[in-house]
């Protein structure tokens, strides 16, 4: 446990936080990935160059500052986080790294203003913090034992099928190489996919979604081609598009991750999606269609065109039999807007007023943060609970802010 002095001296750093975090976790990738090239096996290094982790890790350190004497309050975060390091393979060893060069960035960047008390406390924070990350991640990796056919770290898979989903996704069927059956996983989770792209000096891991009912026999992926102006951005996304064919193997991690579907319920559910969101949405719907659920739906799911829809027909044949059901495209461009579950606008408080029955009902949200912040606050307007209310954001300080 932390001493009272301990949390104060911790806290109390948190306006230099504010105003210097990004400097400082700037300085801290750069000082540890000199140390520890290795690592950059494991990070996202297209995140690196565009800043967003270095500002990411600089909220979370924020947030650990502010709320270091109830840490408790941010378990949900560290959960989802845990989630992530799982299917990165993180280890307990990993974190008096981070744990180092933390510390001597925040030495070099305060300068004198990082005083012995000061570098003393953050030590002793940054042990604690440490600790909850390491345990909450044990028990991860102990569940994932306990389940036939689960693997740590990653395992070569086959693409047995590739199929365009729209414009900008496509979707990839992955067996096990081994041929063996794959663990059962919680619709909405993700996995972990490692590559290495000729000319690049690491392998590269981005998470993708799984985007399919679970079977034994191989996952489903579906994958947007990130692009600025119809140029290719995403160096994996990209590779994955025009290089991954059928027979072409990847490596890839187990399911994770907490934004997954509540079953056992006959309570109302509301899918609303926007873009790539629609990924583990259709996860969950494959699998209440599956089990032949009596759960009223409503899917909402918002794209620039028709030709940038995803799984348009694949939702139709799923829920559009079912007169209890309710479907509903958003298009923000063209005229496509011609069949009767098709409007042209965006989601707003307004559209969502026009679909939201039972406020009591269980709400997925999942797209870009700007649609997410959005529907958010528009369902809290009308009258539904944040505890109604689940959403999907790979990025923990993106989800502190949506929660706030």
């Amino acid at each position: 446990m932390l001493s009272e002095k301990t949390m104060q001296i911790v806290k109390s750093t948190a306006p230099v936080l504010k105003e210097k975090g990004t400097e400082i976790t700037t300085c801290f990738y750069k000082r540890m990935f000199d140390a520890h090239p290795e690592l950059k096996n494991i990070f996202n290094m297209s995140r690196q160059q565009t800043g967003g982790q270095p500002k990411a890790l600089a909220f979370t350190v924020l947030q650990a500052a502010e709320n270091i004497d109830r840490l408790e309050d941010l378990l949900p975060v560290v959960k989802q986080i845990g989630h992530k390091h799982k299917s990165l393979h993180v280890k307990p060893e990993h974190y008096p790294i981070v744990g180092q060069h933390l510390l001597e960035a925040i030495e070099i960047v305060l300068g004198e203003a990082a005083t012995e008390d000061i570098l003393q406390a953050w030590a002793e924070a940054y042990e604690e913090i440490a600790r909850v990350f390491i345990e909450v991640e044990k028990q991860m990796y102990e569940e994932d034992k306990k389940q036939d056919g689960n693997w740590e770290g990653f395992k070569p898979f086959v693409i047995m099928d590739k199929r365009v989903e729209s414009d900008t996704i496509t979707s990839f069927y992955l067996k096990p190489a081994d041929g063996t059956a794959l663990p059962a996983f919680s619709p909405g989770q993700y996995v972990s996919v490692c590559i290495k792209i000729p000319g690049e000096p690491y392998f590269l891991t981005r998470q993708y979604s799984l985007s399919d009912a679970w079977n034994k026999d191989y996952y489903r992926i579906s994958v947007k081609l990130e692009a600025e102006e119809g140029q290719p951005v995403g160096k994996v996304s990209s590779y994955l598009h025009e290089n991954m064919e059928i027979g072409g193997s990847l490596e890839v991690s187990a399911p994770a991750g907490d934004f997954t579907l509540s079953e056992g319920t006959d309570r109302p559910v509301y899918f609303i999606s926007a873009g790539s969101g629609i990924t583990p949405v259709m996860s969950m719907v494959q699998t209440l269609a599956q089990k032949e659920s009596r759960r009223e739906i409503t899917f909402v799911h918002a794209a620039k065109t028709e030709r940038h829809h995803a799984f348009k027909e694949e939702t139709e044949k799923l829920l559009g039999a079912n007169p209890a059901n309710r479907l509903l495209f958003v298009y923000s461009r063209g005229a496509e807007a011609t069949e009767e579950h098709t409007v042209k606008g965006r989601v707003n408080e307004e559209l969502l007023k026009s679909v939201v029955i039972d406020p009591n009902g269980e709400f997925y949200v999942c797209g870009p943060l700007s649609f997410m912040k959005s529907v958010i606050e528009g369902l809290q307007n009308l009258g539904v609970s944040m505890e109604n209310i689940r959403y999907e954001s790979f990025a923990s300080s993106l989800d502190m802010q949506i929660a706030n």
